[in-house]
């Protein structure tokens, strides 16, 4: 099913971009940041605003940074703190960066460099905050190991507390942090999915044969998660079974980059990837303790999952972003820096 777009536009970003995140510390505005990816030009992050009427985009802050930006998340307890992955050519690095009081700065401020997460040898690919709210660890995942920081952002100390190899045959590109269990972090590797248990720093769970981009947690469900893949849509697994998906959704003619589960309302899915589309996905799963699907669910399972498919885009769609504040509302990024935002209203069955 195709929709006409009836999203609004943000075009303030200069540069080309693949990186957006919710801000979900921000309690009173639905609130995202985007980072640029230029290599020759010094880059930005955009912290854009949805109006309080819902029909405009407003630009809260520009701020510079450096170098061209391949991860930015937005710290889930403080609203002024993010992280980025970055490169300047060949070396890459990670940095928790707070942002600058707005009103006092005339021009575009630099952000203010709380640490440097600077122990990574090999290529670090991204950082991840635990989604749920206050926590003094942080994950980041570079080509070949799993670092765990203890963050004390006020005194701008980072260390590292544990740290394990995947070892030269595996070749790590990012993850996502179990909502449901701070010990338990998904790690995207070559052709299948590693989950650790950050107590031991040991694989506890593989899914195998799968050539992954993105993961992402059920926030409602526990043991369940949405996988993006190259050549097949997505999937959803419930990690007590990992041998077989529970889904597939094979909605993108091309490589599935992002996959977001709704922050509130279960089963509500968002895929995005290099077919310039966003495919918004209702998909019943069954009940926890249930291992037979009720008629219900059995019903559920006839009915088209794909709600709609936004395809009102020029080039790849790299970021997805849903907000923690109007859950009914996202944001996605394509690769020629344009934002939109829609509202999945229309498509959101009544309670």
């Amino acid at each position: 099913m195709q929709g006409a777009s009836t999203g609004i536009v943000y075009g303030g970003l200069k540069y080309q971009a693949r990186c957006i995140a919710d801000v979900r510390a921000d309690p009173d505005h639905t609130s995202f940041l985007a980072g640029t990816l230029s290599l020759k030009e010094e880059n930005e992050v955009h912290l854009i605003r949805l109006s309080p009427s819902g029909n405009e985009i407003l630009c809260e802050g520009l701020f510079y940074h450096q170098n061209e930006i391949w991860d930015l998340k937005s710290c889930p307890y403080d609203s002024r703190i993010l992280s980025t992955v970055y490169t300047s050519g060949e070396a890459y690095g990670a940095s928790v960066w707070k942002i600058p009081e707005i009103s006092s700065q005339s021009n575009s401020p630099q952000l203010d460099q709380l640490v440097s997460l600077d122990e990574h040898t090999a290529k670090i690919k991204s950082v991840l905050w635990w989604p749920l709210g206050k926590h003094d660890k942080l994950v980041t995942i570079d080509e070949r190991n799993i670092f765990v920081w203890s963050i004390d952002s006020s005194n701008k100390i980072a260390k590292v507390i544990s740290q394990e190899s995947v070892g030269m045959l595996h070749n790590l590109s990012g993850g996502a942090w179990d909502p449901h269990d701070r010990n338990a972090v998904a790690a995207i590797c070559d052709s299948s999915l590693q989950c650790w248990d950050l107590r031991t720093m040991k694989n506890a769970n593989a899914i195998e044969h799968a050539h992954i981009r993105d993961v992402d947690y059920n926030p409602k469900k526990q043991h369940i998660l949405a996988t993006a893949e190259d050549e097949f849509g997505i999937r959803l697994w419930d990690l007590r079974m990992p041998k077989i998906p529970l889904k597939e959704l094979p909605g993108h003619l091309h490589w599935t980059w992002a996959v977001r589960h709704n922050p509130d309302y279960d089963g509500l899915i968002l895929s995005a990837g290099t077919d310039s589309t966003v495919n918004l996905w209702q998909v019943s799963v069954g009940s926890e303790d249930s291992a037979i699907d009720s008629p219900r669910d059995r019903r559920s399972r006839q009915i088209d999952p794909l709600l709609n498919s936004y395809t009102d885009y020029e080039d790849s769609i790299y970021g997805i972003a849903w907000s923690s504040q109007d859950p009914s509302v996202f944001a996605s990024l394509s690769y020629d820096g344009r934002v939109v935002v829609e509202s999945v209203k229309p498509y959101i069955q009544r309670k």
